[in-house]
């Protein structure tokens, strides 16, 4: 498999995702600001998708993708779709449970996520009323994970890359067309994000029929694929949805503080985009191909893919994080500071932006480092220490809250992500199943310098526009426009110069061979 080529595919379409999904906070910003609506909508729209990130495309996706793919090369197509039959069949008798119960008890549930909502009975109804209409999308997205884990295993990934597109063209239809005839903010986002879960599904189930795999629903049953399947969920919930569960925990204790949550949201929204860009896009593809190639014997090719993602993650993450970190205001500014929004906002959020920019290549690590793990079925080594990450967030979330207040927070979540890497590097060292290369150890500091001496040329431009980013619209578009494009030409040249990397190499490197290309579905 050309694995770049895949990456681009998942990369390209998470990109107009993201694209679209910035286009959509714009319009939220626009209408609600960062004022009591947003603070419980926000708080309604995390709920589902943290069991979604943990549950969906966390634990169940690196339990049944290596299971999956297993049957594929060992047993054929016939025996894997009845597994992912089975599979869903199970997934939706332990979920709808949940759901029922998640929607009567509700008030509870918003008293231990957004426990400082109490003291604004309004705000506090609102959020549970909210929650209680964006809940269902959890149930849809469980879904659309097993079909998108069914794809990805058999190297169709534009579908399941391009479904998440509907929930932000959903978002924009509605704030731009129904919202204007309805006036309730809140209401209308909650039933889109219900409405666009239901047409992730439908796309997926189509795309699944399509590429040959047309899954039926059978009976429950607890199979010893299902029970396998349960086993390696079990810790993964934890493991894979580590910086969720962190994430959850600052909301949690951003609470406490007016406008925090629309604050940590709106950073989180800048910081994901290269993290979807770039961290989700080679988890995507590595976990699937990493499982193949170790069930086939290909296991230089599966290390040697290995290496080459983790040099090219962070050829695209370090310079991005840098960029981050130096120049956050220009950027919120540009997107977010209109309508609801002020330039006291706009400062706020800039500086959860740079603590969480300073985390970003841990965030994209952990995305490659897991699936060397998960492709083994090993999901238990993940699991302690995701426990180790989660326990140091807690802590510093709430000591660093108490000094520097949002920020804080934000900074917790970096410093967490940056102790899940590195004991997943340890680990996966001393037992012999990664070994940075030469090439990667050489690579590794010219793309730091590079990064670092874009970082000094994009802020010193800034300091010279400055101004033109309180001239208005148009003048600021045109400064971040500036300091972007610099940015890019200034890095890529600097990587050049300095040998941190050679593109046509690159491509060569990740090129399909004849031997790994019979392994593979056509």
């Amino acid at each position: 498999m050309a694995l770049l080529r895949s990456i681009a595919t998942v990369g390209g379409f998470t990109a107009v995702s993201r694209v679209l999904g910035l286009v959509r906070d714009i319009l939220i910003a626009r209408a609600v600001g960062a004022e009591d609506v947003a603070d419980a909508f926000f708080v309604a729209f995390r709920l589902p998708n943290m069991f979604r990130r943990i549950f969906a495309e966390g634990a169940f996706n690196s339990a049944f993708v290596p299971l999956f793919a297993r049957r594929i090369e060992q047993e054929g197509n016939a025996a894997a779709r009845r597994f992912a039959e089975q599979s869903m069949s199970a997934l939706l008798f332990v979920l709808l449970p949940l759901l029922i119960v998640a929607v009567i008890a509700m008030p509870w549930v918003m008293l231990g996520l957004a426990p400082g909502f109490r003291t604004e009975p309004a705000k506090f109804e609102l959020a549970v009323e909210l929650s209680r209409i964006t809940f269902p999308y959890l149930l849809f997205m469980a879904l659309a994970a097993l079909l998108s884990g069914v794809l990805n295993s058999l190297y169709r990934f534009a579908a399941a890359a391009a479904a998440p597109i509907l929930l932000n063209l959903f978002f924009i239809l509605a704030l731009t067309v129904v919202l204007p005839w309805t006036g309730e903010a809140g209401h209308v986002m909650a039933w889109t994000v219900a409405a666009a879960g239901a047409g992730q599904f439908l796309v997926l189930i189509v795309a699944a029929s399509r590429a040959g795999m047309p899954l039926r629903l059978p009976r429950p049953r607890l199979t010893p694929g299902v029970k396998r399947l349960l086993v390696l969920m079990a810790p993964g919930v934890v493991s894979a949805g580590a910086l969720q569960i962190n994430l959850v925990i600052g909301t949690i204790i951003a609470s406490q503080q007016e406008g925090a949550v629309s604050f940590l949201y709106y950073a989180d929204r800048i910081y994901q985009l290269p993290l979807g860009l770039i961290g989700i896009a080679f988890g995507v593809v590595l976990l699937p191909d990493l499982a193949r190639k170790l069930r086939a014997g290909h296991n230089e090719a599966a290390a040697e893919n290995m290496n080459r993602g983790l040099e090219l993650a962070l050829l695209l993450t370090l310079p991005a994080s840098v960029a981050l970190m130096v120049v956050p205001e220009p950027i919120i500014i540009v997107l977010f500071e209109r309508g609801a929004l002020t330039r006291q906002g706009s400062e706020a959020i800039a500086a959860a932006l740079t603590a969480f920019a300073t985390g970003l290549p841990a965030f994209v690590l952990v995305k490659i480092q897991q699936p060397a793990f998960f492709a083994r079925e090993d999901t238990r080594t993940p699991l302690r220490c995701a426990l180790w990450s989660v326990a140091a967030n807690i802590v510093l979330s709430l000591v660093l809250f108490a000094y520097i207040g949002h920020v804080g927070i934000a900074l917790a979540t970096s410093l967490a992500a940056w102790l899940n890497t590195i004991l997943l590097a340890i680990i996966l060292r001393r037992r012999g199943l990664h070994q940075l290369d030469d090439r990667f150890l050489q690579r590794l500091p010219r793309i730091l310098v590079a990064s670092l001496m874009m970082g000094m040329l994009v802020w010193g431009v800034h300091q010279g526009l400055a101004d033109w980013f309180d001239k208005g619209l148009l003048p600021s578009i045109a400064g971040l426009f500036v300091l972007v494009a610099l940015g890019l030409a200034g890095f890529a040249v600097f990587a050049l110069l300095l040998r941190a990397a050679r593109f046509s190499e690159m491509k060569m490197l990740f090129a399909r061979s004849k031997q790994e290309g019979s392994a593979e579905a056509p």
